[in-house]
């Protein structure tokens, strides 16, 4: 600050809350396989999501971003359904991993694996691999939180 002006800022409400809300983020974890050890991964002290202010929650009432890592059967796909419809809005989705955003390496042979989560419930971010690293998981909460500060 030059000549003792002080700093103005300028932020309409709908900017601050989205921003708001895009830094605090709780996802309810629902890990259904291998992907889910990758998930546990990046909320240990390691990577440490908490420093993002990433919070996850036991209770889908309490979340807002539901992350789905593993294989997803068609016996899971109804609770997934009903646990996704018992979040409050606005609620996100990620993918994680080769299973849940296309069927894995089961998606030819595999008639109890549904072909991407996508079947069952709107996914905003896809996080590929088999599975996919920490980091991968990171960028696509990242990902997320630009997506809900633009609208």
């Amino acid at each position: 600050m030059k000549d003792g002006a002080a700093g103005v800022v300028l932020w309409d409400l709908e900017s601050a809350l989205r921003w708001a809300e895009s830094r605090s983020i709780w996802p309810l974890t629902f890990g259904l396989a291998c992907c889910a050890i990758e998930m546990m991964g990046a909320f240990a002290s390691h990577f440490d999501l908490e420093r993002f202010g990433i919070f996850p929650r036991a209770s889908p009432r309490q979340a807002d971003l539901m992350i789905v890592s593993g294989t997803v059967t068609a016996k899971m796909a109804e609770r997934i359904r009903q646990l996704y419809e018992q979040m409050p809005t606005p609620r996100y989705v990620i993918a994680m991993g080769a299973c849940a955003t296309a069927g894995g390496p089961y998606w030819q042979h595999g008639y109890h694996v549904v072909k991407g989560v996508d079947k069952v419930i709107p996914v905003d971010i896809y996080v590929p691999g088999c599975p996919p690293r920490p980091e991968a998981l990171i960028d696509g909460i990242l990902k997320l939180r630009e997506k809900i500060e633009r609208g």
